[in-house]
This record gives C-alpha cells, structure tokens and sequence, in this order.
C-alpha cells in the first residue's frame, strides 16, 4: 500500500510466509520535486505463523538483532491486526520494542475486512491494554490496503522523518 505497486510484497492466506528480511530502495519525490533515497524494510511477522518452536527462535533472533544492532534503522511500523481483540503477543513486542528504546507506530491493519464498530472496538482495546504501562502512546494509524486508507498520513509522516534525518545527518 505505500508503495502504490501491487505484488511488491509477497502475501499470503497462510501467515508465516515472509521468511527473510527483504528490503526495497524508495525514492519519493515531494511537491518541491525534491527526491529523498530510502529503504522500506520488510520483516517476517513474529505472529500467527505455524512453524516449529526452533523456526520461530530463529526468526524472533533475527528480528531482534536487526532491530537492536541497525544503527540506521529510523522508525519501525508495527502491523496489528485490526481484526482482532488485544493479542498478548502484539502487546509483548510492542513492550520489547520500548524496552530497546526503538521509535515505532502503531499500523492497524486490515480496517476493511471487518465492520467499522469492531475495528474501533480492537484499536481503543489495544491502546487502553497499552495505558496500563504506557505513560505515552505512539502514533497510530487504522489502514486498509484495498482502499489505501491511512496510506496518505502514512507518507506524510514518512516525509517528515526523511526530512528529520537529513537535519540529524547535516545534509541541509
């Protein structure tokens, strides 16, 4: 969805199908016509795979070290189900993810497949299991691939972090 090109990334009705790390070089053009050179990363999900307790170490190891030891790792958005009540694994990463002290929003996914009073349901349910131990919430958008809902914000906030980066960087 934020790329705009269909079949960029793999999908699939049976979850645990991204294995690998796979990274895709961006370039995005503003309304000045100023390009900003990116990477948008892909990462297995950590989630509802079926695989064997060994297979998902080895993933949760992967994962852990690219988002720990990735020094120039910018942002990270964590996709959320937004099909679902509260899972204690979404809450568990994303307390793992304050813990290493690593700036992340909060993506709910999926907002089309159910009806809008579920989804609100999920979200405001995520984000009060959240409140218990949270003193600050992250950002948080409420998407839908299909209807590009949330795609718009996603890419302004995207902007403005490049647009951060390049100050932190001295680049101009």
């Amino acid at each position: 969805m934020i790329t705009d090109i269909d079949k960029l990334a793999k999908t699939s009705a049976a979850p645990g199908k991204t294995q690998l790390i796979n990274h895709f070089a961006i370039e995005s053009i503003d309304e000045k016509r100023n390009v900003s050179k990116w990477w948008l990363v892909d990462l297995p999900g950590y989630g509802f795979a079926k695989v064997s307790i060994s297979q998902r170490r080895k993933w949760e190891t992967m994962i852990e070290d690219f988002l720990k030891k990735r020094e120039t790792l910018a942002h990270v958005f964590l996709l959320i189900d937004s099909r679902h009540e509260p899972q204690k694994l979404d809450l568990d990463f994303v307390n793992k993810m304050g813990s290493w002290e690593i700036p992340f929003t909060l993506i709910f996914t999926k907002s089309d497949k159910e009806n809008q009073r579920t989804v609100a349901a999920n979200v405001k349910g995520f984000l009060e299991k959240m409140r218990i131990t949270w003193q600050f919430l992250p950002r948080h958008f409420v998407t839908s691939a299909e209807k590009k809902l949330g795609r718009v914000d996603i890419l302004r906030l995207i902007g403005e972090m490049n647009e951060d980066w390049k100050k932190t960087a001295g680049m101009n």
